[in-house]
């Protein structure tokens, strides 16, 4: 289904606004402009609906027509909830402010600042002007002070520099109430820090393995006391002769030998071990994605 610029659609008590233009007394709506008159007319046929959703997308417009804008999303009996999806800026984010809740997307931006004009004249005219935007420009303070955590010195001072709000300082000003962040299990970034996590984890399990496996090759020292103390009480007239003797030499030469192919056993089993586990972690790796 084509998104036209500019909509209003009705889904049994839910209504969906779309704001994706220019604010004018004077709208194209094929080029995604609106004005205070056409949505006014939208909203009186809704009848009872019981939530409008108003998403935003708009550098702003004219003054008079957003505050008119304004007023009639706040005086609906309907819950109201504004999502800034991309810019909300200058009078467009007067209309956001319009919301019971007001959602900012993760990537997205309100612009706030001073009303503006052309004008030409004497220099009382000029002076009369800057007057009367001082006036105009109140309005959208008030708008944003029945939000906002700031007070009217702080807000003046953001308009006064033509102040661009990120979503987290949307939300820290009271301008939002939440800020959209949806998950997405697929970004390369996400992935990165799974595989991590998991890499992390099957290292910390080895490890554990291995602290097991070196506690089990301890000597027992009863053993090794046993034993010293059994060649102590061996008699020294007992002592073999040479050809016992060359026995004996004979026998630790097979204990060398026997230790020699254990170690190469163990060996074995640690690749073996170690195998294992990394087959074990990409076959984990592989049924997350």
């Amino acid at each position: 289904m084509k998104r036209n610029y500019f909509s209003l659609e009705k889904t049994k008590q839910t209504a969906t606004i779309n704001i994706y233009g220019d604010i004018t007394s004077w709208a194209w709506e094929e080029l995604g402009e609106v004005s205070a008159v056409n949505l006014s007319k939208q909203l009186e046929a809704l009848g009872d609906v019981d939530q409008i959703d108003v998403y935003i997308n708009s550098y702003g417009g004219e003054v008079a027509e957003g505050l008119a804008i304004y007023n009639a999303l706040k005086r609906h009996k309907a819950k109201v909830t504004t999502y800034c999806d991309g810019f909300a800026c200058s009078i467009a984010s007067v209309i956001f402010m319009a919301g019971d809740e007001r959602i900012m997307n993760e990537s997205s931006l309100l612009m706030i600042h001073n009303a503006w004009t052309y004008a030409v004249g004497n220099s009382e005219e000029l002076r009369k002007q800057a007057d009367d935007l001082e006036k105009i420009t109140q309005a959208s303070v008030e708008a944003y002070k029945s939000h906002s955590s700031l007070s009217e010195k702080e807000i003046k001072k953001l308009m006064d520099e033509e102040t661009w709000i990120l979503p987290t300082e949307a939300l820290e000003y009271g301008f939002a109430t939440s800020i959209d962040k949806p998950e997405n299990k697929n970004a390369s970034q996400n992935a990165f820090l799974q595989l991590f996590e998991m890499i992390k984890a099957h290292q910390a399990e080895a490890d554990d393995e291995n602290a097991d496996d070196e506690g089990q090759d301890e000597p027992d020292d009863t053993t090794d006391d046993t034993t010293d103390d059994t060649a102590d009480d061996t008699p020294e007239d007992e002592t073999p002769e040479d050809e016992g003797e060359e026995a004996t030499d004979d026998d630790d030469s097979d204990d060398v030998a026997t230790d020699d192919d254990s170690d190469d056993e163990s060996n074995d089993d640690d690749i073996e071990t170690t195998t294992q586990k990394w087959s074990g972690f990409f076959n984990a790796l592989l049924k997350n994605y």
